[in-house]
């Protein structure tokens, strides 16, 4: 009590769990007879059906309602409830006083009033505790901490609150100096009274909730209370002042004490007259002075004075006042009876199970079955151990099976079984079956008790429990759960019940006082843990869906539900329960509690029929009817004593339990009963004959059932079936003492047996004895039969322990004597004798083998296989199994070292670590020395080799040689000597590579280089060519690098090869014919085909020399003009006249001609502006090039020579080099053949071939538009085959040549019948389809010189620009001579340009359309337009010009003449008009 309770709940410790087999679970009380000496000492135990055991549920669950019972869960514990009343009673009695309770708090925690009002009683009363200054101590046993003068606020709030209930208890008086008040603080909370009594007689609200959860202290006082209160502050009088009301004279010297008034309240009620003054007088002191003083009860409307009361009063109060006189009465009025409130809903199960789970989840703030059964369990005993938390929650319990149907099937019942599930109808787990089962007990109860017989339906909440209680007449129970979720259990044995009881009157006495027969109530419960910390034994389980829980006699139990669920239990009793049965029965009496039915009705009724029971039944009957005809006949022998001699047989079978009860015991009589005439309808039993009535003995009636003669012939009924197994037990006990040559064998007792079973014998000690007598030797015969057999399991071949079973051999032997000591003959007893002489032959064996130093592991083997099948625990077999683990470790280390090409580190390892766990033996520790050293040395050399292969610098050849040389003496596989040795051998044959690789000179291939140098980085070994290896690769990528962006377009996807090879597969995309050239013969048909850039590169790759990779390369031209004239041809034929509807694609989106176009100067093919990038930047005067060839940047010749001198210079040959040699003198051919077509000493002998004219504009049949040709091609009609081929092999040359600009612009102008055709603007070249033209695609072309001579006056002239820095153009048709015209730098002076411009006014023929007609010499920025026919507009501050130094003088950007800065500066410029007038002229 005075010890601080835990904060935490600690489960106690589980129950038995119990898992029939289906052969165990047929016979339910055959099962728990079995298991009833484990489950007895625990009162609880859990039994899980066989899987698959699984009723269907029958209950009717539309027709079932039932109304539950409110539970408010810290009114259930019982220390709690003591707490609870105690603080109504104070709030009562300050109510009383008009005043407000307020529970005040103590280092921020609610002050346990009712423990500081006990532990100060205890102390012997307020006046001691303050005197011999004890208040610290008990501020340490209500578990405050020390050293915080805690003691002080307690005597301060005990002399507040408690001291004044405390005296009004004793009566004493309070000194006058002592003026206590009930003032609060202000943190102090409103204590909110429970009204515990009331309540149990007010039928609850409608709106009150069903599971709520409130503070018990608030802040603001109960609205009742403060309603009240309100009234009472509007009343005038709360003070009556004299001469409002009659006045109630009284002695002055009568003393008003609480006591008194409790003891005897009648002796203080005194009547006086009224006074005839009509004033009030105080009925303490008997005054009426201090009127101001002076209060009027509300109650009896006495009047006292405020200093005259117990406590004095410091001022009125403002409530409603009771004088001490009330007080006493209204704490005299007889306590109610704490029970269970009805709730005011009727539920369904389905409207219950709504707000069971609504309730759970919001309480937890989880779903229902996420929240842990640990959790729910700690909180519910938090919640019934607090005061200040109010958790309400409804339990149906009690709810009758007959009138809504069982949770199981019954027989003729509304709930239709599948054919499948018939069994369940009859099974004795069936609770409707189990009470009336033959081997029930109240099976012989005629009446249908619910509960007991009849099942009981129970569907629970979250919290909602059932308190400690144990069964009526201490029966057994059996509780299913059908669905939902746990039931906690708490259980006590049977032997605890006295202990649990005295523990719990002594916790909670104040209970005990007002109802002892509380624990039969079922509404108290109380913390497991309190009880085991008082030696209450206890235990617990969770009982889930589908188990049973089987209470037994006089367990008491208790719990509570995890949530919803739906469960069902019923009584039942054995034959052990038939003793505990009768002194329940004298325990009610004592308690004056009534009897569920008559113990002695029913032991009559089961004599009745003695022939149909069990002999175990009968013989727990016939000790039972002895006990209860000696008892009957001592009462009535004392009755004839006490002067009751009348007497009459009554059937008390025909009358209602009610009718028959004792008036005093309320014991149900059966056997008799004594009745008086004075009090009809009145009986008490023998026991109390003399509580009756006043009347005297000799008028009570003995009402008799049976007479004595016909009970002592019931009860020797009883005995003869009884006694009929003595013959049967004189055989057995001379089986049993039979000498060794007189046995009798094993079936002789197992037939004794048997007739003890068919004749249903008792189970008496000689019964169990022979069972157990059978049961040995069959268990010795079995296990006698599994030894000869062989069969016993055994694990010694897999390297396992010893069977769990095995005897050794002394126990063999022992075995061996205790067969022929047994009371019967067993038949394997001689073989096992043999098999003892087998087993002293093997360890004879064994002691030789095992002398040897190491035997072999076959005979080891061979003598452990023997030993193993005599399944016998032998010690030698631990010796030679440890031996043969010895023999094989050596064995396996021998051969190992036989085979060094798999002795490996590991495998050394693993051997010693094998080795290791051996036991000591010197052969072993020989063998495991040698083993160490080898592993030491290996060790040593494979880290010596893995540091000499990734040693940096990294060693020379010779080092690593020998090193392994070395390495060959260890006989070992070691990975990493093994590559050490790999990478020496791999090193000597790189070198010998590398010095084949430039043997006689050879310039080597970068193939062949790269190739050697990637083997050169997986050898760890230094290598002295490597290093200038590596360097050629690196020049040769860094020149490689050069190269590409010397020739590469941005972003191109060409590699270097692709573009300084010939295209061995031009015009390959184009599915047309082509055009057949005559190619003159190369030779022989080279063996390797070209047809992709892989085959040239691999055949490059592959030569042997430059000139072979010269020969492929032309090879590869030849492909390449033979693919393009095939394609130029093809693409010419687009525009010829082609049937009827069939139209030409074009371009890159191969779609019709239309708008403006370009013409594509090498492939001949058309593409729209729009489709080209770049279409408005293409240059009159230049050949234009298609995307499809284009291939390069075609850099200047000067820019390409340094790069094939550096590649010589690198001296390697790669397939890229080749092809850049190939390209220079592709070039220098190229331009050879250019001054042998036309001869410097040669004239201008003959015309171009003469075409029919030259325009821009075309018509293609078919088409539905029009298009132009805005960039036009050089005519093929006007050219013959030799110009066209070397203006061919010129644009495919990836070099830029001044001879090919001049050569294009020279046949441009030749062709062209006037320069403005050239500039004739996007309107003159529209074309419209006409019907009535003349025939498609028809060209006119003026006659022109010859190309030789062309190309033999642009020879000559150029010549004359490298001799002379600045020429004179001299016109052949004009005698004056032009002045000398100097080339401008690109930054000239504006009085240059103008006298240039004027001169050029005077001298500029009619054809220079060129010039700006606009221009003034007044203009200081016309010298700033650009002259070109197609100017690109350049922009920025760096814009370089040059001066025509022609005829014309005119100024264009360097940029859109395609001249650089370089030329500018050291060249003469002469613009196209100025070149093409001068051939003309």
């Amino acid at each position: 009590m005075t010890q601080p309770r835990p904060n935490e709940f600690i489960p106690p410790p589980e129950c038995p769990v119990f898992e029939p087999s289906w052969e165990e679970f047929a016979d339910p009380f055959v099962f728990i007879n079995k298991i009833r000496p484990i489950a007895e000492n625990t009162g609880i135990c859990k039994i899980r059906p066989p899987q698959g055991w699984q009723p269907p549920f029958a209950c009717d669950v539309d027709r079932l309602h039932f109304t539950p019972r409110i539970q408010r869960l810290n009114e259930l514990e019982a220390q709690t409830r003591v707490k609870l009343n105690f603080l109504d009673q104070i709030a009562k009695f300050w109510e009383l006083q008009g005043c407000t309770l307020k529970i005040p708090h103590v280092e921020r925690r609610s002050l346990d009033l009712y423990q500081l009002y006990k532990l100060v009683t205890e102390e012997g009363g307020f006046d001691i505790v303050c005197r011999e200054r004890k208040w610290t101590q008990i501020s340490l046993k209500m578990g405050f901490a020390p050293g915080k003068a805690i003691g002080s606020h307690l005597r301060a709030h005990y002399e507040r609150i408690l001291y004044p209930y405390s005296l009004f208890q004793t009566g004493a008086n309070l000194p006058n100096s002592q003026k206590p008040t009930l003032t609060n603080d202000t943190k102090d909370k409103e204590y909110k009274s429970h009204d515990l009594p009331q309540r149990q007689s007010v039928q609850p609200a409608e709106t009150s909730t069903i599971a709520r959860r409130a503070k018990r202290t608030e802040v603001k006082g109960r609205c009742s209370k403060t309603e009240h209160a309100e009234q009472c502050e509007s009343r005038p009088n709360l003070r009556r002042r004299m001469g409002s009301y009659v006045a109630k004279p009284e002695p002055v010297n009568i003393p008003v004490q609480v006591k008194q008034e409790l003891i005897e309240p009648s002796g203080l009620i005194v009547e006086y007259e009224k006074s005839k003054v009509e004033q009030y007088i105080c009925l303490v002191c008997g005054g009426g002075g201090d009127e101001d003083r002076l209060l009027l009860c509300d109650g009896c409307d006495d009047s006292y004075h405020t200093f005259c009361l117990i406590p004095p009063l410091p001022e009125v109060p403002k409530g409603d006042w009771r004088c001490p006189k009330c007080l006493a009465q209204e704490y005299g009025k007889p306590q109610v009876a704490f029970g269970f409130e009805q709730a005011s809903r009727n539920y369904t199960l389905r409207s219950f199970g709504d707000m069971a789970d609504s309730f759970k989840s919001d309480y937890f703030n989880m779903p229902v079955h996420m929240v842990p059964t640990e959790l729910v369990e700690k909180e519910f005993w938090r919640l019934v151990s607090t005061i200040e938390e109010d958790v309400t929650v409804e339990y149906g319990a009690d709810i009758a099976s007959k009138d809504f149907g069982s949770g199981f099937p019954v027989k003729n019942g509304t709930f239709r079984v599948a054919p499948d599930e018939e069994h369940y109808l009859s099974s004795g787990w069936n609770l409707n079956n189990m009470p009336v089962l033959d081997a029930s007990v109240l099976t012989h109860i005629t009446a249908d008790i619910c509960g007991m017989k009849l099942p009981w339906l129970y569907v629970g909440m979250c919290f909602s429990s059932f308190c400690w209680h144990i069964e009526d007449h201490w029966s057994y129970s059996v509780n299913y759960l059908h669905w939902g979720e746990p039931k906690t259990w708490y259980g006590a044995p049977g032997y605890a019940a006295e202990q649990l009881e005295a523990v719990m009157k002594k916790l909670a006495p104040e209970l005990f006082e007002s109802q002892p027969d509380l624990l039969h109530q079922l509404v108290t419960i109380m913390n497991p843990n309190l009880l085991m910390e008082h030696g209450v034994p206890i235990y617990r389980t969770n009982q889930c869906a589908g188990e049973f829980v089987i209470t037994f006699p006089r367990a008491y139990h208790s719990g509570f539900n995890q949530g919803f669920n739906f469960a069902e239990a019923v009584n039942f009793c054995t034959v052990d329960w038939m003793p505990l049965g009768r002194e329940c029965v004298e325990h009610y009496r004592s308690l004056h509690r009534y009897c569920v039915f008559s113990h002695d009705e029913m032991v009559c009724n089961m004599v009745s029929k003695v022939e149909n029971l069990e002999l175990e039944l009968a013989s727990a009957i016939q000790k039972d009817m002895g006990i209860m005809v000696q008892k009957e006949q001592a009462l009535r022998e004392r009755a004839y004593k006490l002067g009751v001699w009348h007497s009459q047989q009554v059937d008390y079978e025909d009358q209602p339990d009610e009718e028959r009860q004792c008036t005093k015991c309320r014991t149900t009589c059966y056997l008799s009963g004594i009745t008086c005439p004075c009090s009809p309808g009145q009986l008490v039993c023998l026991h109390h004959i003399q509580d009756l009535c006043s009347c005297s003995p000799s008028n009570y009636t003995l009402n008799y059932k049976f007479t004595l003669g016909m009970l002592n012939q019931m009860f020797t009924s009883v005995a003869s079936r009884a006694e009929s197994y003595d013959d049967w037990a004189s055989k057995v006990n001379k089986i049993l003492k039979a000498n060794q040559d007189n046995k009798s064998d094993l079936e002789e007792l197992r037939g004794l047996i048997g007739e003890a079973e068919k004749k249903a014998y008792p189970d008496t000690d000689l019964l169990r004895h022979l069972r157990q007598i059978i049961q040995d030797a069959e268990k010795s015969a079995s296990m006698a039969q599994q030894l000869l057999n062989g069969k016993r399991q055994t694990r010694y071949r897999s390297g396992g322990g010893k069977s769990q079973n095995q005897l050794t051999v002394e126990e063999l032997r022992s075995f061996v004597q205790q067969l022929y000591d047994l009371p019967c003959s067993i038949r394997q007893a001689p073989f096992l004798k043999a098999l003892l002489s087998r087993v002293e032959h093997f360890q004879q064996r064994s002691a030789d083998l095992l002398a040897e130093d190491m035997p072999g592991s076959s005979a080891l083997q061979g003598l452990l296989d023997e030993g193993s099948g005599l399944d016998v625990e032998l010690p030698e077999l631990s010796v030679l199994r440890q031996r043969l683990e010895q023999a094989r470790w050596v064995e396996a280390v021998q051969q190992a070292s036989e085979q060094p090409a798999s002795l490996s580190l590991d495998c050394m390892r693993r051997l010693i670590d094998q080795g290791v766990g051996l036991a000591p033996h010197a052969c072993v520790e020989r063998t495991m020395a040698r083993l160490q050293e080898l592993l030491t040395v290996c060790e040593h050399w494979e880290e010596k080799a893995h540091n000499m292969l990734t040693a940096r610098p990294r060693h020379d050849v010779e080092t690593l040689e020998s090193a392994v040389l070395e390495v060959n003496s260890i006989h070992a596989y070691l990975p990493n000597c093994l590559q050490l040795k790999d990478s020496v051998n791999r090193a000597k044959e790189w070198l010998q590579e590398a010095d084949a690789l430039q043997l006689g000179g050879r310039v080597p291939v970068l193939a062949s280089l790269t190739d050697l140098v990637s083997k050169a980085k997986s050898i760890p070994v230094l290598l002295e060519p490597l290093a200038r290896l590596e360097s050629l690769v690196s020049e040769v990528q860094t020149w490689k690098e050069g190269a590409a962006r010397t020739f590469l377009l941005k972003n191109s996807s060409l590699s270097l090869l692709e573009v300084l090879c010939p295209r061995c597969e031009a015009g390959s995309q184009k599915s047309k014919s082509k055009r057949v050239k005559d190619v003159s013969p190369t030779g022989k048909k080279p063996i390797v085909r070209l047809d992709c850039i892989n085959d040239v590169e691999r055949a490059l790759s592959e030569s042997k020399d430059t000139a072979s990779a010269m020969a492929t390369l032309s090879e590869v031209r030849l492909k390449e003009l033979e693919s393009l004239s095939s394609l130029r041809t093809t693409n010419e034929a687009k525009f010829q006249p082609m049937p009827s509807g069939s139209v030409p694609t074009v371009c890159l989106c191969h779609t019709v001609p239309a708008g403006p176009m370009l013409q594509c100067e090498l492939c001949r093919d058309a593409y729209h502006s729009g489709c080209v990038p770049g279409a408005t930047e293409v240059q009159a005067g230049h050949p234009w090039l298609c995307p499809l060839c284009t291939r390069s940047e075609k850099p200047p010749l000067d820019k390409v020579l340094p790069l094939l001198a550096s590649l010589q210079r690198i001296r390697v040959r790669l397939p890229e080099g080749d092809a850049l040699r190939y390209v220079i003198e592709r070039t220098v051919r190229w331009q050879h053949r250019v001054q042998q077509v036309s001869p410097v000493t040669q004239q201008f002998c003959g015309k171009l071939r003469p075409v029919s004219g030259m325009t821009s504009s075309l018509t293609l049949e078919g088409s539905n538009g029009s298009f132009y040709m805005q960039h036009p091609c050089i005519p093929l009609s006007g050219l013959s085959s030799e110009l066209e081929d070397l203006l061919v092999e010129g644009l495919l040359l990836q070099v830029t040549l001044p001879e090919l600009q001049q050569l294009y612009q020279g046949f441009l102008n030749q062709l062209s019948p006037s320069h403005h055709s050239l500039q004739s603007s996007e309107h003159d070249h529209q074309y419209h389809i006409a019907q009535d033209r003349s025939p498609p695609y028809r060209t006119t072309i003026p006659k022109s010189p010859k190309a030789q001579d062309v190309v033999m006056e642009l020879q000559k002239e150029t010549e004359k620009l490298e001799k002379n820095p600045k020429r004179r153009l001299e016109k052949e048709n004009s005698d004056e001579q032009d002045k000398d015209k100097v080339k401008k730098p690109k930054k000239k002076k504006p009085r240059m340009i103008k006298e240039r411009r004027c001169e050029e006014k005077r001298t500029t023929s009619p054809s220079n359309s060129l010039s700006d007609p606009s221009y003034s010499e007044d203009s200081e920025e016309d010298w700033s337009v650009c002259s070109a026919e197609r100017c690109q507009q350049p922009e920025g501050n760096e814009v370089n010009w040059v001066q025509c130094d022609g005829s014309c003088n005119q100024w264009f950007h360097q940029i859109c003449v395609g001249v650089s800065a370089e030329q500018a500066e050291n060249e003469d410029y002469i613009c196209i008009n100025c070149s093409t007038n001068y051939f003309t002229q």
